[in-house]
């Protein structure tokens, strides 16, 4: 009897030296809330910074919506991802971390990527990383004079700070 419950003691000890030397993973979260849209182009999610995943938002000078009550002025491409997110949840799933903690996922509202409507709809760049799917809808966008392709070189600010990786 002592024999069998000293050995089932190492058995238990085993296993949780077994598990605690198992590497430990994070798994990548999902976010499902209301989102604001920033001036830089990222989203505010359940207090998260968030950058879409595989583009980035260029900079243009501002407009106003004044069809909208309250009117609401800002960058063109950043009241046309508002137009698309507003009043709807976004889903978002995390792909990465940048070092100042904002998260790269890939987000849809009402069932539609986000980086894919900016890209189609001609108001991001595909990232040199971003699935070969993001380059074709930018390019497509491009051809079109689509977004920010058919925008007079005055209407883009150019020399815009890097986005953070």
């Amino acid at each position: 009897m002592f024999c069998e419950a000293k050995a089932m003691r190492m058995k238990i000890t085993f296993l949780l030296l077994m598990l605690l030397l198992l590497p430990i993973t994070a798994h990548a979260a999902d976010y499902n809330s209301y989102a604001i849209v920033k001036d830089d182009g990222s989203l505010r999610v359940q207090g998260r910074t968030i950058w879409l995943y595989g583009i980035r938002i260029p900079p243009t000078y501002e407009s106003c919506l004044t069809f909208l009550r309250p009117p609401r002025c800002g960058p063109r491409a950043i009241l046309m991802l508002e137009l698309k997110i507003d009043p709807y949840f976004v889903h978002c799933h995390e792909m990465s971390r940048n070092a100042d903690r904002s998260i790269n996922a890939r987000c849809t509202s009402q069932g539609e990527d986000l980086s894919a409507y900016m890209l189609e709809n001609g108001w991001a760049v595909a990232l040199p990383s971003a699935p070969h799917q993001y380059k074709t809808l930018e390019k497509s966008a491009r051809a079109k004079y689509l977004g920010i392709w058919r925008l007079l070189p005055g209407d883009m600010i150019i020399n815009s700070p890097p986005r953070k990786k």
